[in-house]
């Protein structure tokens, strides 16, 4: 009897070892996802009001050149007056120079680089603060499939004499740029006149990601933009900051839209709030720049007319009521 009851223990201690040594695997628990903190704008951008800040018929000058078909961006110079800056969307193409009446002043020429799809141009503040810098966004990737993209930025020129003849050489600082998570086609850069800070709104259906590169922007490294709120405008193509910093412009083909800015919020605080709609005529077959004029007193837009026969590429002025 003492023995079967010594075996029974040690059966029980069989078994119980058993079910500690248990390879069955435990059952799988869902990793957390992250919370997505980037703050999303919830306006309804179809049932925004009109701003009356602005004249609704605009003054319009053909350009002279109408070989430029691709034009995309306009920036207003802040040192040469009543000069003009913008480009065609194509690749190395040059900076041309114009005045408020489409003239041909002649072009900047951007030396020891290549750029793949120039998009927007702005001008603001840079490194040195005695001086105005010209920014050139080589942005575009309608493919998805640049690991990079590149904003080029140089002093502004002092202009004299200026003639269509006149070619001017820049080596401009490179500012490497990319986004966190996958490549963006992207038009619209954004230069803040009172922090230096860089923005870049991504181009896509229904919605816009605003990215932003802190001043000082490296010029010898790659800096990862924030994404810093989501907005639904549909492709944008364009967008600006008042030189004194007080409002913002953001187009696409057919819109326009405008915010005023307490100056003691960022941008993208000001873009989170409800914007107003800006006047813009339909005066342009493909409406792609604009631009703050010099002295706040409006905004510049222009248009490309490529695939778009019989059309003529145009500056729009769209002067602001009270100037």
């Amino acid at each position: 009897m003492k023995y079967r009851w010594l075996l029974g223990l040690a059966v029980i201690g069989m078994i119980s070892c058993g079910k500690s040594n248990d390879t069955t695997p435990p059952i799988p628990i869902d990793p957390v996802e992250p919370v997505d903190t980037v703050p999303i704008a919830n306006y309804d951008i179809t049932l925004l009001d009109y701003t009356t800040a602005f004249q609704t018929n605009p003054i319009v000058y053909p350009m002279a050149r109408q070989d430029y078909n691709e034009l995309s961006g306009i920036a207003a110079s802040k040192i040469n007056n009543g000069i003009l800056y913008m480009h065609d969307d194509a690749k190395n193409a040059p900076i041309a120079i114009t005045n408020t009446k489409g003239e041909d002043l002649g072009t900047i020429i951007l030396d020891k680089v290549n750029t793949i799809n120039p998009e927007d141009i702005s001008v603001g503040p840079g490194p040195d603060a005695t001086k105005s810098y010209i920014y050139y966004a080589d942005i575009g990737d309608n493919n998805f499939n640049r690991a990079l993209v590149t904003v080029y930025r140089f002093e502004e020129p002092v202009l004299t004499g200026v003639s269509a003849q006149m070619q001017i050489h820049v080596t401009p600082d490179i500012i490497q740029l990319k986004y966190p998570n996958s490549s963006l086609n992207a038009e619209t850069i954004l230069i803040d006149p009172l922090t230096k800070d860089l923005y870049l709104a991504s181009k896509e259906t229904n919605q816009s990601t605003l990215y932003l590169a802190s001043y000082p922007q490296s010029t010898t490294s790659i800096t990862t933009m924030k994404p810093v709120v989501k907005t639904r405008f549909d492709l944008l193509t364009s967008g600006d900051i008042a030189p004194d910093g007080k409002a913002i412009l953001l187009r696409n083909k057919g819109q326009i839209f405008y915010w005023t800015r307490d100056v003691s919020k960022t941008i993208a605080a000001t873009i989170l709030q409800t914007p107003s709609r800006a006047p813009f005529a339909a005066n342009e077959p493909q409406g792609e720049g604009i631009g703050f004029a010099a002295d706040n007193s409006g905004y510049y837009t222009n248009t490309e007319i490529k695939n778009h026969d019989g059309s003529v590429s145009n500056i729009s002025f769209y002067k602001k009521n009270g100037n």
